[in-house]
């Protein structure tokens, strides 16, 4: 999605780059975390609940919590959003942007075939405006085919996610972990992808977001979710983060919602096609980006970022997801267009609050 704004609403401001200073460092997007106060690092066990420290020594995701609550109000509000910054340099409104508001995270915008060479300056760059404290995490959309920002020498030139799915089995994995390791060169810790869109076969040449674009695996849920679990191990291999998106799914839409408004008609919160969210979360993707659609089976008086039935109930309660969330576009696309800029955020961290006596510390 051509983004230039996002948040992610964490519990407690959790989605910290100063939590994980090892990571060398939408659209704007916002990111959500879980009950737990999670980063994308962190993982909690089956139960949900923190295993047992032997010492007296904090676990990191304990440490990230009590490191969030010495932030200012400011600067928790400030580390989770996400802001667009164009892969041609770095302009000094938004330098000043995520300097004086404590920003979180940027995403990389616009395709470039400069290189990585280039795009290692730009996150160096980035880097100088954050702090050790507080360091920048940088994302970029590389899925491949028509939406693979980075291209130029130092990036390997990546097929759709239509012929992906094609691959034998493993062979993703393979080619993954040399794009990943591509990202981590230039800089880039944090890939906004997989699609875990699945479009039917007889909507792909209607459904503008996904299916047009051949930005979907296949057509089955089951081998979306297994071409997006090996796509998310590459990565993994290569140490970078993941988010899947667009849940609940972009699949049977028509319109691209960075042009319009999206309504999906046909999936409910038990539809076959949540399972490719569901084998990715299982397999241990570090967040889930929220789409912009309206679902009438689900929600229909709102957009699934901002819908509690969507975020709170579908992805946090039935699909036991605890991680982080990530909202899609909140800026310059037109499916957020009719709810003022300043409300978009706040309504997308409602979307996924739950109630201080349900939120257990990890």
């Amino acid at each position: 999605m051509n983004a230039r704004f996002g948040v992610a609403a964490l519990a407690a401001a959790a989605v910290l780059a100063g939590c994980a200073p090892q990571l060398p460092v939408s659209d704007s997007r916002i990111h959500a975390g879980g009950t737990g106060a999670s980063t994308p690092t962190v993982k909690p066990t089956a139960s949900g609940s923190p295993t047992p420290e032997p010492s007296a020594t904090p676990s990191p995701a304990r440490a990230c919590l009590a490191f969030a609550e010495s932030l200012t109000v400011q600067e928790q509000a400030g580390q989770l959003y996400m802001v667009g910054v164009s892969t041609s340099g770095l302009d000094e409104t938004t330098r000043a942007a995520i300097r004086d508001n404590a920003l979180g995270s940027v995403v990389l915008l616009g395709n470039t075939t400069s290189g990585s060479e280039a795009i290692r300056l730009l996150t160096a760059e980035l880097g100088s405006v954050g702090t050790a404290r507080l360091p920048i995490l940088v994302s970029v959309d590389q899925e491949g085919g028509t939406v693979q920002r980075l291209q130029g020498e130092g990036f390997t030139r990546m097929p759709s996610a239509r012929e992906q799915g094609q691959l034998p089995p493993g062979q993703l994995t393979t080619d993954a972990t040399t794009w990943g390791k591509e990202l981590l060169a230039a800089g880039v810790l944090y890939n906004l992808a997989p699609v875990g869109d699945v479009v039917p076969e007889d909507r792909r040449n209607t459904n503008a977001p996904v299916g047009k674009l051949k930005r979907d695996f296949g057509s089955d849920p089951d081998q979306v979710g297994a071409k997006a679990q090996e796509f998310i191990d590459g990565m993994h291999e290569a140490g970078v983060l993941t988010a899947v998106k667009h849940f609940p799914g972009l699949g049977q839409v028509e319109t691209n919602t960075d042009f319009g408004a999206a309504e999906d008609t046909v999936t409910s919160a038990t539809s076959p096609e949540l399972e490719s969210f569901r084998m990715a979360i299982d397999g241990g993707v570090d967040s889930v980006m929220v789409s912009s659609a309206v679902y009438a089976k689900i929600d229909p008086s709102t957009e699934g970022m901002f819908s509690k039935k969507i975020v709170t109930d579908l992805l946090r309660g039935d699909f036991g997801y605890d991680g982080v969330v990530i909202s899609d576009d909140l800026g310059a696309a037109k499916s957020v267009e009719d709810v003022a800029p300043a409300e978009r955020g706040t309504k997308f961290i409602q979307a996924g609050e739950t109630s201080p006596s349900t939120r257990t510390p990890t």
